[in-house]
């Protein structure tokens, strides 16, 4: 008996649980792959720093009881200043948002196969694809397949559709601590706050963090894009794992602290400007494509609305008398990608990249242009808003912007 679904998901991240969840509510017969087993998912994948927004919760019907806390304002800062501006946040207990997905997708009929590693498409006598092989020799067969398998990517680099760069890979490593002082006297108070600090002394080419999850608990960690300009600052031979510990070891918020039952988490994803994301009978969604925010990192809720945007587009299609799944007719998915998971990509990539060209005394300045301007010039500028770019750019900046250019030229 051949297995035959409407969908297949490669993937049980946030992108391919949600993707199942709105597609099983529609009616179609959905079935997620999924590499770990069920008994300890998620321990592999559990990576996120799960900051996100209220926004998502409310968009997604998230439920309260994945969040670790609920935080006021963002806090930026530099090596000797910070900014701090309101915009309430919600940091996730990531494996319980995870496990929450899948179950709330099988009430609604999606099927999901733990210890399910996908290897490769099967295609047809056109070369297009038809399902999946998993486990071997296992296969399983689908109108539409779906890759969320995030930069692992099996099925979206052997169907050609993505193309994720190496010097473009960000990694990352967080612990989970105690006894941290989040008012410290020398710093922000961020007892209710995501913190953000751009230091190229700690990380070199990226930033780290703090996100509040208690009184005394927090989320700490670094990453960084493995550049040039992380090789220009960094110290030869030093990890990801050391920058993360000198950081604690000198700071003097983490003089009391310590971490929560050794957790760490590893994580990575790319940022770079997304090329195809589709050809007949597929769709790549969430870090697959990729879709992380290129300044700050946050991705649940852009794989989330990548998935809904998947979703559908899937649904559009199944529900023509046709059941039309070229190329042409999935097209919209890329269209609604550009529209509504990440409008103006390419101006914010933009300054992503300009500002991890910066140097630590420009990043001081940044703060106090920061505290000048009006409160949404950050936001309207994360969202390529390049007049609110120009605010932040002075005369003095015209080397590093030649530098850029010349970089940029070279790519």
């Amino acid at each position: 008996m051949v297995d035959r679904y409407d969908v297949a998901i490669a993937g049980a991240g946030p992108a391919g649980a949600q993707c199942a969840r709105d597609l099983a509510t529609r009616g179609y017969d959905v079935v997620v792959l999924e590499t770990e087993s069920e008994d300890e998912f998620p321990r592999q994948s559990n990576k996120s720093t799960a900051g996100t927004f209220p926004s998502m919760m409310s968009s997604f019907g998230i439920p309260d009881d994945v969040v670790m806390s609920y935080t006021d304002d963002v806090v930026l800062e530099s090596p000797n200043e910070y900014y701090e501006s309101y915009q309430p946040g919600a940091v996730l207990e990531f494996a319980e948002f995870k496990r929450f997905l899948v179950a709330d997708g099988r009430e609604n009929g999606a099927e999901y196969r733990f210890d399910a590693r996908v290897s490769r498409p099967i295609l047809d006598d056109d070369g297009v694809i038809e399902g999946v092989r998993y486990n071997g020799d296992e296969e399983l067969y689908a109108d539409v397949v779906i890759d969320a398998t995030g930069p692992a990517a099996p099925i979206a680099s052997a169907l050609d559709v993505v193309d994720l760069e190496r010097e473009n890979q960000a990694i990352g490593i967080e612990y989970e601590m105690e006894g941290v002082e989040m008012n410290h006297p020398e710093y922000a108070d961020l007892r209710r706050a995501m913190m953000l600090r751009l230091d190229h002394d700690i990380a070199p080419g990226g930033y780290s963090w703090i996100f509040a999850t208690g009184e005394d608990t927090a989320k700490v960690g670094i990453c960084y894009i493995q550049n040039d300009r992380h090789r220009e600052f960094a110290e030869a031979g030093k990890t990801v794992d050391g920058y993360l510990d000198d950081w604690v070891n000198r700071d003097p918020r983490f003089a009391d602290a310590e971490q929560i039952d050794e957790k760490v988490h590893r994580g990575s994803a790319h940022i770079q400007m997304p090329d195809r994301m589709h050809t007949d009978r597929f769709l790549a969604i969430g870090d697959t494509v990729p879709s992380i925010d290129p300044l700050w990192g946050e991705g649940i809720h852009t794989g989330m609305k990548s998935a809904r945007a998947a979703a559908a587009t899937v649904d559009r299609c199944l529900t023509d008398s046709e059941r039309r799944l070229d190329a042409e007719s999935l097209a919209v998915y890329e269209r609604l990608w550009h529209r509504d998971v990440a409008p103006r990509m390419r101006a914010r990539l933009m300054l992503t990249r300009l500002l991890y060209l910066a140097p630590n005394e420009r990043y001081d300045r940044f703060m106090r242009d920061l505290r000048q301007t009006e409160e949404n010039t950050l936001e309207k500028a994360n969202q390529g808003d390049k007049g609110a770019m120009a605010k932040l750019l002075h005369l003095s900046d015209l080397p590093l912007l030649t530098k850029f250019a010349r970089e940029r030229l070279n790519v």
